[in-house]
């Protein structure tokens, strides 16, 4: 089926070039559900005339979509969107919390809950004497059906009593606030690499795919560090996004 795109108000007098203009148009449409996967997008000339741009601008804006992983070229078919990719904004909150605002539906799956000592790296960012036992975490995060990321967190033992049902029906910084302890500030780091055997299988991509890796750590408002997590995601389905301003 081929989606008929209506027109894009494009500002030729802003500072943002038109094929990004026009590619943040159809992400939104396709985010939406209003361009559904599996749709085909009509050729260039169409829509660059219907978008109101030039064609160079229109071919620009797809296959910048394409290297994002929302939209793929078939031969014989033309050009179809693939996955509606999850943005989420580089702010404090949980991945099961941005998925349901953007009604992504989520859904997790458990792999571990066990007590386990901290190691180095987990010590030193709850700030805790190495071996001390927290509460250790690995979750399967699905969105609308699919495998997006995998998760793992360390919980001081003392603040929360987590059951498997707990995690799979919640997410954790909502069990965490349900406790009476609110995640205020955070640090976090963002990276990539390439998914081994066992993450491919997991998250149904192909050994070597590229992966998005993220490690944080959460405090109250009192200093108390809360959590520790270390979580990978599928480049092909997810991407960080910031918003920068001049200061």
């Amino acid at each position: 089926m081929t989606s008929p795109i209506r027109p894009a108000e494009v500002d030729r007098t802003s500072p943002v070039p038109l094929y990004f203009q026009v590619a943040t148009r159809l992400q939104e449409l396709i985010e939406r559900g209003e361009i559904g996967v599996g749709d085909r997008i009509e050729n260039e000339v169409d829509l660059a005339e219907r978008l109101g741009v030039s064609r160079p601008t229109t071919r620009r804006a797809i296959q910048y979509l394409v290297e994002r992983g929302m939209l793929v070229r078939k031969r014989g078919v033309g050009t179809q969107v693939v996955h509606p990719k999850v943005r989420r904004p580089v702010e404090l909150s949980s991945l099961y919390d941005d998925l349901r605002t953007s009604d992504r539906t989520p859904r997790t799956e458990v792999l571990k809950l066990e007590v386990v000592p901290a190691g180095g790296e987990v010590a030193a960012a709850l700030e805790i004497e190495l071996g001390t036992e927290v509460t250790w975490i690995e979750r399967l995060r699905y969105a609308g059906g699919e495998p997006l990321a995998i998760m793992h967190n360390a919980i001081p033992m003392d603040l929360i009593r987590l059951t498997d049902r707990d995690l799979a029906e919640h997410g954790l910084y909502e069990l965490l606030r349900r406790a009476g302890f609110v995640p205020r500030i955070a640090t976090q780091v963002i990276g990539a690499r390439s998914a081994g055997a066992t993450e491919a299988r997991i998250l149904s991509e192909k050994r070597g795919a590229s992966l998005l890796t993220m490690t944080r750590t959460a405090w109250d408002a009192g200093g108390r560090a809360l959590e520790y997590g270390s979580h990978v995601y599928r480049a092909s389905r997810y991407s960080f996004e910031l918003n920068l301003s001049a200061g």
